[in-house]
């Protein structure tokens, strides 16, 4: 933790049940401007606070996001999360993720499970790659089926192809047990 953020948190976030994430990253001097004009600019107290499952209002909105079943290790790659993460939620999207996996709340679906995910024309290479006759005629769903009758997991785990995350059991729960917090969070079309 920076000194400028040990400050910020000493200043803005003391009294809270769990302190919010500041990125290193943040234009402070323009945050401190607003927060000085509107305390509104501060994560709310009420998304610091633990749920039932030990969780706070920025991972059950994760959990929210991925049971769309658009979240992929892709997403993660490129670092796409939304600054809503961090400036309403006050979380690290990256590590609360990993956190919500290390806990079984989330797990990550097996290759074949994602092909969806994976762009038709790397697939296609892939079965070019086996000599797979017609792959240039080939639709999305005759790629997917030849893809599973030529390739085992364990041959695709080498390729790096992108998989998708999902809600465990558990995960379900959470979400379930705290849809309040998802009905306060702003909707828009993902």
């Amino acid at each position: 933790m920076t000194k400028q953020i040990k400050e910020i948190v000493e200043k803005y976030y003391l009294d809270y049940e769990t302190v919010p994430y500041i990125s290193d990253d943040r234009d402070f001097d323009t945050w401190l401007k607003e927060v000085s004009l509107s305390k509104s600019k501060l994560v709310p107290k009420k998304n610091m606070e633990k749920t039932d499952e030990g969780l706070i209002a920025g991972d059950i909105i994760l959990l929210w996001r991925v049971h769309f079943g658009t979240f992929t290790t892709d997403t993660v790659q490129s670092n796409y999360f939304p600054k809503y993460f961090e400036y309403t939620y006050g979380i690290n999207g990256e590590k609360n993720l990993e956190n919500l996996l290390e806990n079984e709340l989330v797990y990550i679906k097996s290759i074949m499970e994602s092909l969806k995910h994976t762009p038709l024309a790397i697939l296609k290479n892939l079965l070019k790659e086996k000599s797979i006759k017609g792959v240039s005629k080939m639709k999305k769903d005759d790629v997917h089926i030849a893809i599973r009758e030529n390739y085992s997991e364990e041959e695709l785990l080498s390729k790096e192809l992108i998989r998708e995350y999902a809600l465990t059991e558990k995960g379900e729960a959470a979400l379930e047990n705290n849809q309040a917090i998802v009905d306060k969070h702003p909707k828009k079309k993902y």
